[in-house]
């Protein structure tokens, strides 16, 4: 796929962008040139890969999951202002 100019000022204007002639054909040259390396890149033979989620074979050093606080829960509903059946009681805002 190979961008003219018009299409360049098309795509100037949709995206209201104001763009200058030689700024057009620079940016003519620099599209053509990603749409090539796109046409490059799906022309390779990619059958027989497998999918990757990433380059490399990273692993996410994971803490254990396991409770590291102690429970404090009676602690602060016994502040709270309004508690029922282990739950905070809250004033209803949505009608």
């Amino acid at each position: 796929m190979s961008l003219s100019i018009d299409d360049v000022r098309r795509i100037a204007h949709l995206a209201r962008i104001r763009v200058g002639e030689d700024e057009a054909v620079q940016y003519q040259s620099q599209l053509n040139g990603v749409f090539d390396l796109i046409a490059r890149m799906q022309a390779v033979d990619t059958a027989g890969v497998a999918p990757m989620a990433h380059a490399r074979d990273l692993f996410q050093r994971l803490r254990a999951d396991a409770v590291t606080e102690p429970n404090r829960r009676e602690a602060f509903q016994a502040v709270a202002p309004q508690v029922a059946g282990g739950f905070y009681l809250v004033p209803k805002v949505i009608e």
